[in-house]
């Protein structure tokens, strides 16, 4: 017994020891490891409130100014310091209801919403109150304990285009609080277009003062004198590539339409103007009002905020056959001598493929000044055909594919804003899949005039266009062209060569020419400007999209573009009078008399949709 006893005071005392050292050891980690102790009684001894830096400037490629900052205010609550205050009064000088004030307190305390709440620190109330606003807010602010104000700024939108290049600024999300320190509730950061892509270039870096808190916590001072205040580093300007009155004259002629217009400067691959149409005022993204616009625009059935010059992902039609020329020509399938026979189409077996009546037989230059399906689909079935030279329909399709994406088609081609989307080039696995291993170059036949499965952005239909212009290379197409004390990413500089020879593209060129002059693209024939062109009619349930690109000057192009417009007929009804104009003002710096009735006929030429009819 007398032994139990003894064992028991021994296991006793032993648990007695290993809490105690259980205790000491996490007294001694949270008091010397660790700093959080000393943390929170900084808290209470000192208050160190940011100074917020000012946004970097953006600017068109003339220098144009495009986006600044303007003063704005956020109302703040300190719920630990507000009591006793007349809310109708507070209701009526800030222009709300009772209603929004309750539903407002309460979400703020919402800690599943706001897992940083505290009652004893300010809380944002009220977020952007423009300056001229605040102004009549401010000389009564005293009467309500509790509120205070944290100087911000707002972004204001200089012109009411460009709003899918130039993007919006909002309050982060607590996804962007967790993915990157610098953020903290009640921030702002760029959510789409360059605002979103250029964040850590425009944002620049938040300073602070330090001030002396009393066991109040009522403001003594500046700690020190304010030796360890940090002042704040304002954002880097950005200067796009755009050309603003390109851009805002692309967005009135796509007024009433569904489509794109994306142009590029081919030597440089500097974007000259990207228009998504529909689109919408970036001026409506900003202040108090941005939730409820957005909301509307989202709920808008054609989608405005959706950017379809690199999202948009559609059937290239005939714009794809320049890619199929190229290939022929490389391969060693045709020569530019080379005749096919049309008759309003071609005939395999029991396929048929449609086409407009011309001459025939053709050779390479007349078959893509005509833009003849016949002479493209009869090339990529002797490319597919070849056994001699490929060993299986797998193999010369492989082939075929390598060459496509090589000129810019089927995956992202990184363009410095978030959103593109890379479009659809199969390959033989998709079709061994889809078609149990039973397709030849008959059943797959439509891919050669930009149709069956091939899809592309317009940004890679206009990347098309920039290639050829530059007889075989691009540069990756970007909407930066200057980052202030900086530099853009040097994959921005690189030359991308497709597997084509140089030589091959001057007869692809040369049917591009042949097309303004006397075939598809008349329309796009201007005076003094060797403009080279090429139309696109994709196939589509309903009325087919109107698709067009283009080139000039010939032989030192400035601009390089692509046209597409859903549902517009075909190429020479509203891809090529339209490209002609985008292409006219660039190179001119205005419209001519002629250029202006026709850019005017466009913007009231709206589109029904839905319905079928023009």
């Amino acid at each position: 017994m007398s032994t139990n006893l003894e064992n028991r005071k021994f296991v006793i005392g032993g648990m007695a020891i290993a809490i105690v050292v259980v205790y000491l050891m996490r007294l001694f980690a949270l008091q010397i490891l660790s700093d959080d102790y000393k943390r929170n009684a900084d808290s209470n001894a000192f208050l160190k409130k940011i100074q917020y830096p000012s946004r970097g400037l953006i600017t068109d490629r003339h220098g144009k100014l495009l986006v600044y900052n303007e003063p704005a205010y956020n109302l703040m609550v300190t719920m630990d310091e507000q009591h006793g205050i007349d809310t109708l009064d507070f209701c009526r000088t800030l222009g709300i209801t009772r209603d929004f004030y309750i539903a407002r307190m309460m979400d703020i305390k919402d800690s599943k919403k706001h897992p940083g709440y505290s009652r004893h620190t300010p809380q944002l109330f009220l977020p952007q109150i423009p300056a001229r606003e605040f102004s009549q807010i401010e000389e009564k602010l005293f009467k309500f304990r509790g509120f205070s104000v944290e100087r911000r700024s707002i972004r204001r939108y200089v012109y009411g285009v460009g709003a899918h290049i130039l993007g919006d600024v909002g309050e982060v999300s607590q996804q962007n609080i967790d993915d990157d320190p610098y953020y903290q509730s009640g921030d702002y950061i760029g959510k789409i277009g360059v605002e979103s892509s250029y964040e850590r270039d425009l944002r620049g870096e938040k300073g602070m003062n330090i001030l002396l808190r009393d066991v109040h916590g009522r403001i003594k001072g500046r700690y020190q004198n304010g030796r360890f205040d940090r002042r704040p580093q304002p954002g880097r300007n950005l200067q796009l590539s755009i050309d603003i009155d390109l851009q805002a004259l692309g967005e009135r002629i796509m007024e009433g339409k569904i489509g794109a217009i994306v142009a590029i400067e081919p030597k440089t691959g500097e974007i000259l103007c990207m228009v998504s149409s529909p689109s919408y005022d970036p001026r409506l993204m900003i202040g108090r009002n941005r939730g409820i616009n957005q909301k509307r625009l989202q709920l808008n059935p054609r989608k405005p905020l959706l950017n379809r010059a690199i999202s948009g992902q559609y059937p290239p039609g005939s714009t794809f056959k320049p890619t199929q020329a190229l290939t022929f020509l490389q391969e060693g399938i045709i020569t530019p001598g080379t005749q096919f026979a049309c008759h309003h189409g071609l005939t395999i077996g029991r396929f048929h493929q449609a086409c407009h009546g011309h001459a025939s037989p053709l050779s390479l230059v007349p078959a893509i000044a005509t833009s003849c399906n016949a002479y493209f689909s009869w090339g990529f079935y002797y490319m597919m055909s070849n056994r001699r030279k490929y060993r299986n329909i797998e193999d010369a399709f492989t082939r075929w594919k390598d060459y496509i994406v090589s000129m810019g088609y089927g995956y992202k081609l990184g363009v410095d804003m978030p959103g593109e989307r890379r479009g659809m080039i199969p390959n033989a696995a998709y079709y061994d899949k889809h078609y149990r291993k039973h397709w030849n170059g008959v059943t797959i036949i439509s891919d050669a005039i930009g149709q069956g499965e091939v899809n592309a952005t317009p940004l890679q239909i206009a990347n098309l266009a920039a290639t050829i212009a530059n007889r075989g290379y691009y540069i990756t197409p970007h909407i930066v062209s200057r980052v202030e004390h900086s530099h853009i990413d040097s994959t921005y500089h690189e030359k991308h060569f497709t597997m084509v020879e140089h030589r091959w593209y001057n007869y692809v060129v040369q049917g591009m020419r042949q097309a303004v002059l006397g075939g598809t693209c008349r329309a796009a024939n201007l005076p003094g400007i060797e403009v080279c062109g090429k139309t696109g009619t994709a196939q589509n349930r309903g009325h087919d999209h109107s698709a067009f690109i283009g080139f000039a000057p010939m032989n030192d192009p400035k601009i390089a573009i692509a046209v597409y417009v859903e549902n517009g007929g075909f190429g020479a009804d509203f891809g090529v009078p339209i490209g002609a104009v985008m292409m006219e003002q660039y190179l001119n710096g205005k419209l001519s008399a002629h250029g202006e009735r026709v850019a005017e006929e466009f913007q009231h030429r709206h589109i029904s949709y839905g319905t079928g009819e023009r």
